[in-house]
């Protein structure tokens, strides 16, 4: 069922999509549904070119005749269509389950509006039951963690750091050949000094706390689509 849902509010991400559109494409489970359907549409001549946010979504693309570029050839993108881990009222976000979020992010702030997909079950009143993933740089590995967990101490963190791995003993690498610390807060009451707080360790490449960045979630209840907007200033 949940890939059912998962399908239905990428459709509905797509009827957002216009001809002749520049378009991030995102990472994960859902976003994997919006690029089958993108897909479909290009091969019945649909126009638009697209910026992946990973190499997994570049490979998919590639096989469907999706037409690729980057952020050094388009100076902006029209809209990035994006799944998430976590979803809160206000449409902050948890991302990077599946260890893109860096460039996620990269693409969802060069786009003029971000739309995210996803199942009711991504909806929570507090961001933080999600492990926050943190991408870091291999040097410097435990000065960076030990100055993570002093930033989750003073944030009130109810989990602990742990390295992403793929086996025992095998980190797991980013696009980018960074590694990843998942962070268990539990609850993040702050998500903004938080995020400033992350970012100001030397070793912290991003964080997967997307703040003010989404303006409309779709979201897929057994009882149909739910179209969520960002509460206004």
């Amino acid at each position: 069922m949940s890939e059912d849902l998962k399908r239905q509010a990428a459709a509905r991400a797509l009827d957002q999509v216009q001809p002749g559109m520049r378009l991030g494409l995102g990472t994960g489970s859902t976003a994997r549904h919006f690029v089958d359907l993108l897909g479909q549409k290009v091969a019945q001549g649909f126009d638009c070119i697209c910026v992946p946010t990973s190499e997994v979504t570049a490979r998919q693309a590639q096989s469907l005749d999706i037409p690729l570029s980057d952020l050094d050839h388009l100076d902006r993108l029209d809209l990035t269509i994006d799944g998430a881990d976590e979803i809160d009222s206000e449409l902050n976000l948890i991302k990077g389950g599946g260890g893109a979020l860096l460039r996620e992010k990269i693409v969802a702030a060069a786009s003029d509006a971000m739309i995210v997909i996803a199942d009711a079950s991504k909806l929570v009143q507090t961001l933080g039951r999600f492990p926050l993933p943190i991408e870091v740089n291999r040097f410097g590995l435990g000065a960076t963690r030990r100055a993570i967990e002093q930033v989750m101490a003073a944030h009130s963190a109810q989990g602990a750091l742990q390295l992403r791995e793929t086996a025992p003993d095998t980190p797991f690498e980013t696009d980018g050949r960074h590694l990843i610390l998942d962070a268990f807060f539990g609850r993040i009451s702050r998500p903004e000094a938080l995020s400033r707080d992350l970012l100001d360790i030397a070793g912290v490449v991003q964080h997967g706390l997307f703040i003010k960045m989404c303006e409309t979630a779709y979201v897929a209840t057994p009882a149909g689509i739910e179209a969520l907007k960002r509460p206004q200033p």
